[in-house]
């Protein structure tokens, strides 16, 4: 890697220049998961004190593009995942993003749904639904818990699917139900134990939170709650003046 001094008189402050030449690091010349210099080694290469080190890394950190860690140093983070937002599945979604979607399935069971669940489905709180949670993974890393509910009397042989697969795409194959419509209400709140096991982060940490009803000509076919991993996904969104 190329040192640059730094400049001081009439130019931006000192950490401001080294955050800018990290950021060029961390964007073109490392990977995810590669260490940036150590603290010591970033000051003789820039001629900068410690305190303008630490400055501009804290920045970086602050802005997801490095991480920290405790006794190793400060490494480039992995790369946030910037969805569209749009009605495609998450299978779907990281294919177009040029990612590897995988899936691991934690349960499959067949019981009465929910009230919430039922006033979705159009169903009734007695009547029995196919749970299915669901670990979303992209290029191997988890990104989302998904917590889905499908009437069991609508798709009654839905346990014997893959779910590993797109369940939209088996939805509209298998069972003559293509999902046309979704109404999303995205949020955000403190991980819970279980969902914090699960995407590898601490208990509390900020998630993005889903609660999705999917249609098929109207007809609901899929009630899902996901919790996303705020770090590595992002919404976005264009906006029209109609």
């Amino acid at each position: 890697m190329a040192t640059q001094q730094i400049g001081g008189k009439g130019m931006l402050p000192k950490h401001a220049q080294l955050r800018a030449i990290l950021v060029d690091m961390c964007t073109k010349e490392l990977s995810p998961g590669d260490a940036l210099p150590s603290e010591r080694q970033l000051c003789l290469d820039h001629g900068v004190s410690r305190v303008t080190v630490r400055e501009a890394l804290s920045q970086l950190v602050q802005e997801g593009l490095a991480v920290r860690v405790h006794g190793r140093g400060t490494f480039v983070a992995e790369r946030t995942h910037r969805s569209e937002l749009g009605l495609a599945s998450f299978h779907e979604d990281m294919l177009r993003l040029g990612l590897e979607p995988g899936t691991v399935v934690l349960s499959v069971d067949r019981e009465p749904c929910p009230p919430a669940t039922a006033t979705a489905l159009r169903m009734t709180e007695n009547q029995q639904a196919w749970h299915v949670r669901r670990l979303r993974l992209a290029n191997q890393t988890p990104i989302s818990f998904e917590d889905a509910w499908y009437n069991a009397d609508l798709l009654p042989e839905l346990d014997s699917v893959d779910f590993t697969a797109s369940i939209y795409e088996t939805l509209a194959a298998r069972f003559g139900y293509p999902v046309d419509r979704a109404e999303q209400t995205v949020g955000a709140g403190p991980a819970s134990p279980e969902t914090a096991a699960l995407l590898g982060i601490r208990k509390g940490t900020p998630v993005m939170t889903f609660d999705r009803i999917a249609y098929s000509s109207g007809q609901p076919v899929e009630h899902a709650y996901s919790w996303f991993r705020a770090d590595r996904y992002q919404l976005h969104m264009t906006l029209t003046d109609r």
